[in-house]
């Protein structure tokens, strides 16, 4: 009975330990660069973008392959009816002009250079490199958003964190409060009433606790999902917190800086190359086409070989051909408005996009400032709710001040403590979006 016992208890034992290095949760220590250095290099969005960039720069590669010169090979065989041979009768014999050859095989190796297009294959070489260039300033940008999603995240756990161990603090407070007032119950010197304020106060900051206790959870999933590893990974931030002490650079020279590094901007510039040499591209049909072609003719029979007959003969031809659209209908003009119009349209959105990223600036730049400050209020603040803590604390002990007033102290003491967190992630999510709004 004892074996039984004990290896029923081995057993369980096992399944125990089993169980628990199963559902361990994995702990990785972080610091904001290391979120972001992890989430760029398993970022599903931005490698999508990435391939972008590749298919513009093949897409590139492509159409400067049209500038250069061209090598077909081209094979046939075709079988011919039988026909009498043409023959001719003399005095001296007959003798045959044409044979009957019904299996023909023909070789060609056909090489062709444009010479000039009217700058149409120039033209649209400009216009993929601009589009290549487009395409890694939107991925840039796209990188610089998901750098931003994932500061975003991290400090939003870093504040869910913070506020929990403020309301872990709140309800460590409010236990000794009740455990005072429960003893002061017992001698009389409480009333009944004051006992039950007390331990409402308790179950609403357990209730906070619960709630805190499940942000932590949820901006930790959030981030796992952000940066892309298991969501039951649990991160514990390294990150020191910065307090405002950053000097800001005026808003004229911000916006400067903008202008040149935001790459929304720069995508847009190119844009709107592309869309000027597009104009220069649709006017290529008023000039003539010029081709440089080559032609070498490997066929059995060789027809430019007289008479003919049944065996291989190589021949080669070169040429020089024009070709010139004299009436389409207007169609070159028609081409011509749409890309002039296109052009006008990327300039008038490259425009609004200049405006809408000095508003962004301004915006971000006077929430850097208002953080800056509310963290400096916010400190002063808490320090003076702790020392009103104290005091109250000290005083309610000896008799001299009324329950109450111990609640209330409690209560801006957390919410002192709770608006010092959120000035502080507030500040670094701010710095952030300047950070994003500048273009680094």
């Amino acid at each position: 009975m004892n074996k039984q016992i004990k290896k029923i208890t081995l057993s369980v034992t096992v399944c125990i330990l089993f169980a628990s290095s199963v559902f361990a949760q994995e702990k990785r220590e972080m610091s904001v660069n290391d979120a972001v250095k992890t989430g760029i290099e398993n970022s599903y969005q931005l490698h999508s973008s990435q391939m972008q960039v590749v298919s513009s720069e093949a897409r590139l590669s492509e159409v400067n392959t049209n500038r250069l010169p061209s090598l077909s090979f081209s094979a046939a065989y075709t079988r011919l009816s039988d026909i009498d041979p043409y023959m001719i009768n003399t005095p001296f014999g007959n003798f045959d002009i044409s044979q009957n050859i019904p299996n023909n095989y023909t070789l060609k190796l056909t090489l062709q250079q444009p010479i000039f297009t009217g700058f149409k294959l120039s033209g649209a070489s400009e216009i993929a490199e601009y589009n290549y260039m487009a395409s890694k300033e939107t991925f840039t940008a796209d990188r610089n958003t998901l750098v931003y999603n994932i500061k975003e995240k991290y400090w939003n756990l870093f504040k869910a964190n913070e506020v929990k161990k403020v309301v872990d603090e709140n309800v460590g407070q409010v236990k000794a409060h009740l455990e005072d007032i429960q003893n002061l119950f017992k001698q009389g010197l409480a009333t009944k009433n004051e006992l039950l304020r007390v331990q409402v106060q308790l179950s609403e900051a357990q209730l906070r606790q619960i709630d805190a206790n499940n942000a932590v959870k949820l901006a930790n999933i959030s981030l796992n999902n952000t940066i892309n590893i298991p969501l039951s990974t649990e991160i514990v931030l390294k990150e020191n917190v910065e307090k405002g002490s950053d000097n800001l650079l005026n808003i004229d020279d911000l916006t400067e800086k903008a202008y040149k590094n935001r790459p929304e901007l720069k995508a847009m510039d190119f844009r709107v190359k592309a869309s000027e040499t597009g104009i220069k591209v649709a006017k290529s049909a008023w000039y003539p086409q010029v081709y440089l072609q080559g032609t070498y003719d490997y066929d059995r029979p060789n027809q430019r070989i007289f008479p003919s007959t049944d065996e291989f003969n190589g021949t080669w031809n070169m040429s020089v051909s024009l070709q010139m659209n004299l009436w389409n209908w207007g169609q070159t003009v028609d081409q011509t408005t749409q890309a002039e119009a296109q052009y006008a349209e990327t300039k008038d959105t490259y425009e609004s996009l200049k405006d809408a990223v000095a508003l962004e600036l301004t915006q971000n730049y006077l929430n850097v400032i208002r953080a800056k400050e509310r963290i400096t209020v916010a400190e002063s603040t808490t320090s003076q709710a702790e020392e009103n803590y104290r005091v109250t604390s000290e005083k309610f002990k000896n008799g001299l001040v009324l329950n109450t007033d111990l609640v209330d102290a409690e209560v801006d003491l957390l919410q002192a403590k709770t608006n010092y967190v959120q000035a502080v992630v507030d500040y670094q999510l701010a710095k952030a979006n300047l950070e994003k709004s500048i273009g680094e």
